[in-house]
Order: structure tokens, then sequence, then C-alpha cells
């Protein structure tokens, strides 16, 4: 029987089943187990390293602990400590993007997704390159800078060149002051050469979400098509790493299996990546399963609660402290609101998760992947985050810049992203607040970019970035950055 080996290449090593299960064994025995929790909080908590800060993070087995955990005061130190490296790392500052689904073609079988290949009520759809512009308008007309593409498996209706040709379509587009920066890709697992041709296209960061990481289950929901191969779909990360693209994505549906399995599963890929590529995962995921077209979740056991999903959120944030997390609006804004303060750094806004869905007035519900559970509009969402005290931020600078793979992480892990990130947020949030702000969003906007440009420390940093949205305020000049 295969050995758990976060430095093999093979699935069954790296997610070794033996080895998840004897972790939740271990877990489920130090659920109580005062001395040891409080051990592993004082390991991961942040501490300084020259002008930032170092957190050691934990283990797969160590942060399994901390979820299994049933003592009601160290489950709120918990939190606390999440609370502290959300801070320490990514400051008040939430990424914003959108996802674009450009087809919902699909030959694949998932039993838990509108898309799959039997279900004859969806309206099946494929963008245009002027569809896509339309889109792509339409998305910068609200404000946003960076989007996460979507689209089924369909080697016939998608193929690489299809999804090369609507990156290239995105990025050409500036429409009045808007442009799209940052395109980040979300489609099926595929090979070395093509990985290589999205690096050379430009995208940003590479998702695929692992679904479930048991293999058992994930053979039974993906009974049809190419992504019933478990081991080329777990392994798909190591191949986009070798094809050149720096910043990978995890995440699994939570919902599907049962939620301690899957975390612990997660925290080995992430281990894995570490190990082999010197690099972990540059977001994770934490999407639940939600009713669509013909989907039930009911149908489904492995449900869990909000008070479940906050502590999940809050254990990945102190296990994996340099990682962006990610929530969509498959939650509520409840929900949302409060991952924001465990560990969520990205959040999804005026999202439709349709086909040809922003062009359309009337939001369309025929061709969604799931149901949207926020509805708000994006100037909605930016203004309620303002209200919460965040900094909304379009930022793509450090892919721009370089700042990805290795180089992104070490100025993570150290804490020294924060001097960069901060400024960068508030330029790009100035230029929101002029271009796309209704005056309510701007009246709360304008306010927090004063009291945050004198939350800078670095005095030649604070000055320049007030330079910057001076500049913004008084000109069309956009995109200044450090």
């Amino acid at each position: 029987m295969a050995k758990y080996d976060p430095r093999s290449r093979s699935a069954e090593d790296f997610i070794n089943d033996e080895e998840i299960r004897e972790t939740l064994d271990y877990a489920a025995a130090h659920a109580r187990d005062v001395p040891l929790i409080e051990s592993l909080l004082e390991k991961a908590r942040p501490r300084p390293l020259g002008n930032g800060c170092h957190c050691a993070g934990l283990t797969h087995r160590e942060a399994s602990v901390l979820l299994a955990c049933e003592v009601p005061e160290l489950n709120e130190r918990i939190f606390q400590l999440a609370r502290e490296i959300k801070l320490a790392y990514y400051g008040n500052r939430i990424v914003l993007f959108a996802p674009l689904y450009l087809s919902n073609y699909c030959v694949n079988g998932c039993t838990y997704c509108p898309y799959h290949a039997k279900n004859r009520h969806i309206a099946r759809k494929k963008l245009t390159q002027d569809e896509v512009r339309r889109e792509v308008i339409a998305l910068q007309d609200m404000g946003h800078k960076r989007l996460a593409i979507e689209a089924g498996e369909d080697p016939r209706m998608n193929p690489i060149e299809y999804i090369l040709e609507c990156i290239q379509t995105i990025y050409s587009i500036k429409h009045k002051n808007g442009a799209i920066r940052r395109v980040n890709v979300n489609i099926a697992a595929t090979t070395v050469e093509e990985y290589r041709m999205l690096k050379d296209a430009g995208i940003g960061t590479y998702i695929l979400f692992q679904e479930t990481y048991d293999k058992k289950s994930y053979l039974e929901l993906h009974p049809t098509g190419p992504k019933h191969d478990y081991d080329y779909h777990t392994e798909a990360m190591d191949r986009a790493m070798d094809g050149g693209i720096d910043d990978v994505g995890l995440g699994v549906l939570f919902g599907l299996e049962k939620y301690r399995y899957e975390f612990a599963g997660l925290l080995c890929h992430a281990e894995h990546l570490e190990a082999v590529h010197g690099v972990g995962p540059h977001t994770i995921s934490v999407p639940r399963l939600k009713r669509a077209d013909d989907i039930d979740p009911d149908q489904f056991d492995n449900g869990i609660d909000d008070d479940t999903f906050a502590k999940i959120i809050a254990c990945i944030r102190i296990a994996v402290p340099y990682t962006g997390m990610i929530i969509s609006t498959r939650e509520n804004e409840a929900v949302r609101g409060r991952a924001l303060e465990l560990g969520i750094s990205q959040i999804s806004g005026g999202s439709r998760t349709s086909v040809g869905g922003y062009g359309e007035e009337v939001r369309p519900h025929d061709s969604e992947q799931f149901d949207v559970s926020d509805q708000r509009s994006l100037d909605e969402v930016v203004r309620w985050l303002m209200q919460l005290d965040h900094i909304p931020s379009f930022c793509t600078a450090c892919y721009r810049e370089g700042r990805t793979g290795d180089r992104f992480m070490s100025l993570c892990k150290s804490g020294q992203i924060l001097n960069c990130c901060h400024p960068n947020a508030l330029m790009t949030l100035a230029e929101y607040l002029v271009d796309y702000a209704s005056p309510a969003t701007a009246g709360v906007g304008w306010p927090l970019i004063e009291r945050e440009l004198g939350r800078i420390p670095n005095e030649r940093a604070r000055s320049l970035a007030a330079e910057h949205v001076a500049d913004i305020r008084a000109s069309s000049r956009r995109d200044f950055r450090f």
C-alpha cells in the first residue's frame, strides 16, 4: 500500500487515503487535549520579522486537531488567531473579481453540476467573440479589473484555441477608462503543453477545484467523461506548474464528502505543492454545494452549517497563512461578512453565473451553474465593504510587476507584501470612485481613502500614493502602481 509522501508526483502518495484517515482519528482523539491545542495556537501565531511578520503555519494533521477542537474557549481563540493572521498578511484589503462564463457545453457526467452532459433542461450556450466583447464591456462598466473565466469541458466546443482567443479578446478591450488587467482561468485539467499556451497568453492564476479528495466518492460523483480520471485531475497542478504557470488555485466543493476529510486532503495538496515546487497555492477557494438547475443539494448527505463553515475558513487561514482565500456569491451577505473577518481576502461582486448574463438587463437563469445568493450590484458590495472598514481593492500590480510564484510567496510569507498592497489598493479604489461609483458609495469612499493614506507607515510611499490619488481625481491618468 502506498505511503504518504508529499514529494511524490503520484496522487496516490500525496493525497494518501490511509494518512488522511489516520489524521482524522488522531484529531478526534485530541479534540479536548487542551495542552496540545494551546501549543498549536502558540506555534501558529504571527511573530515579528524585520519590518514584517512570520507565521509558521500548521501541518494537515495539526490543523485537523484545531478543526476537531471541542473546547469552546479554545474555539474562540482559534477564531481570534485567524483574525490576527488575516490582518498581519492582508490587512483590511479585500480584492474584488467577477466570474465570466464562456460556455456551458460539457461532456462530463458530474452529478452535482447542472452542466453535466445528460441535462436536457439547461440552455446550452457558447459565447462568440462579439459576445465576449459585450460581456467584458458590461463588466468594465461596473468597474471590474480582474476576471475568472469559466468553461465546461468539451474538446470540440471549447478547445484550448477557443479559450486562448477569448483571453486575447478580453485583454484587448479598452472601454472608456476600463481595462481588464488580470484574467484568471478555471478550466478542466489539461496537458503541460496547453498549460504552457495559457501561460504564454498572460493568464494570472490557474484555478481547478478538486471537488472531493476522497477517491471512492470522486469516482462515483464523476461517473462518465474525462473528469472521471481521479489521478489525472488531482495531478493537474503539477502539470500546470511544469508548464510555467506560477500561481495555482486549489479548492473543494464542501458538501460532497465529509468536511474533515476534504479539509485534510486540501492541506495535503498544499503541502505537496510546497514540497515539490517550492510554492504553495496562490489561492484556496471554499465553495459550498448550492441549488442549481436540476441539482438539489439536499440529495447529498454532507452539507455543513454556517458555524462549521466559518471554522473551516479560520483553520485554513491558520494552516496556510500566506494563501489568498476566496468566497463567491454562492454565499449570502451575512456569511460573507463573517468570513471576511476570519481569513477571506478575495470575493466576487455583481456576479452572474449564466453564459452571457452580464450583457442582459434581466438576469437569465436557464444557463446558470448555480443560484447566486448575494445578488447585490458591485457598487453595493463596494459600499458595504467600506462600511465594514475594509478596503475594496481592484489591484493587479503583483501579477504585472512579476511578483508571482516564489517571488510573491517570499514577500507574502515575510509580510513585506503589505508595503506594496496598501497603497495599490487605495489607488485602485480611487479609480473606481471616480469612474464608476454612485454618489452614496463615493461619499463613503473618499473619507476612507484619506484615513487609510495616513496609515501608510513609509513616508515616501505615503506621499507618492497621495499624489497619485490626487492625479486620479483630477485627470484621466490611471494605472499607477507600486
